[in-house]
């Protein structure tokens, strides 16, 4: 039983890490608390079900349509929704609020358009659902393959920031834009990528969660909430910390689900959150102040 629960955690985690860390990137970088992350997902996870229902196309090789059309959208979205308040924004705290409010109306737009396009029943279609042995358990086939690529993003993600230019520019913002910018980084351009490239990762999460998961037009607000829940536990702004916290939070789930009741999962979530909050404010890769 434990090694089932860890093994499926660990599948569960990879896609709530590429959402962690498209989030990760979007608040930490852009300074934008985007509110409908939840609803980029979901709309990847649609427009991966209804490519492989109508156009026979692989989910697999939507990633290769949905990410970089989830990349062009939510850069037009910072361009001309989120760029007038960073603008006028005359402190952080005030383009948060701004950005909150913002991103929470556009929540509700972008679940509307899902509602009349599909209603609010739940989808879910069947693609590499053969069972693989493993630990002399048996784990669906789609399940293993989404991890490899949530691991083969990450990877790629961290050693994209790390070991390129763009990348130390990212990192330079997140950390002070002021700075970068007496360095010659184009700190507008610079964020308006990162928040870009974040909703790419949210779309590429949710095309692999929608080969294993049932979903519905309204349920991007749970998955904001844990995106939110993986962000704040692992640090803002930390990647390492994304990935991390989103395992633990899919191991707690799993364990909740396994050993207890599966309607308790939202409960342990929060529970873990309060607990984070109380104990390790700054995260788990944060550094007190």
């Amino acid at each position: 039983m434990l090694t089932v629960i860890v093994v499926t955690s660990l599948l569960l985690g990879g896609a709530y890490a590429l959402m962690a860390m498209g989030l990760t990137l979007q608040y930490g970088v852009a300074r934008i608390l985007n509110l409908s992350t939840g609803e980029t997902l979901v709309g990847a996870a649609f427009a991966s079900f209804w490519l492989f229902t109508a156009a026979k196309l692989s989910p697999l090789l939507t990633l290769l349509v949905v990410v970089p059309a989830a990349f062009v959208l939510n850069w037009l979205i910072y361009r001309y929704l989120l760029t007038p308040l960073v603008r006028r924004a005359k402190n952080r705290g005030m383009l948060e609020a701004d950005s909150i409010l913002a991103t929470f109306g556009l929540l509700f737009v972008m679940q509307g358009l899902m509602l009349a396009g599909f209603g609010g029943n739940y989808y879910s279609y069947s693609y590499l659902a053969q069972p693989v042995t493993l630990f002399d358990h048996t784990f669906g086939l789609n399940r293993l393959v989404a991890f490899a690529i949530a691991a083969a993003v990450a990877l790629g993600l961290y050693l994209g920031l790390s070991h390129t230019r763009q990348g130390m520019a990212i990192r330079a913002v997140a950390v002070n834009p002021l700075a970068a910018g007496l360095v010659a980084i184009d700190v507008p351009r610079t964020a308006g990528f990162a928040f870009a490239l974040g909703g790419a990762l949210t779309a590429c999460g949710g095309s692999l969660l929608s080969m294993f998961l049932t979903f519905n037009a309204s349920m991007g607000v749970v998955f904001t909430m844990k995106a939110l829940i993986i962000v704040i536990m692992g640090g803002v702004g930390d990647i390492r910390g994304a990935v991390i916290a989103a395992l633990l939070l899919a191991l707690v789930e799993t364990m909740v689900a396994s050993l207890i009741d599966p309607g308790l999962t939202l409960a342990a979530t929060f529970l873990l959150f309060v607990l984070t909050l109380l104990f390790r404010p700054q995260g788990i890769m944060g550094k007190r102040a």
